[in-house]
């Protein structure tokens, strides 16, 4: 009894893409989406909002000089 591959969304395209060890590139669909998404990353596209850090404290709560 074989069972279908799972389809998921390509991250890159939003094309299908077959996500099972027969594709190389899982979870994308193509070499080439897996290399547009390592180039986002390398360049720093992909990043999430952040407060500025605060000042250090020691652990008393004083600020350190």
């Amino acid at each position: 009894m074989s069972t279908a591959p799972k389809i998921v969304r390509c991250p890159t395209c939003g094309g299908d893409s077959i996500f099972a060890p027969s594709n190389t590139w899982r979870p994308f669909c193509s070499e080439r989406c897996r290399q547009i998404d390592l180039g986002a990353w390398a360049s720093e596209s992909f990043t999430l909002p952040a407060s500025p850090p605060l000042e250090d404290q020691d652990v008393d709560g004083k600020l350190n000089d």
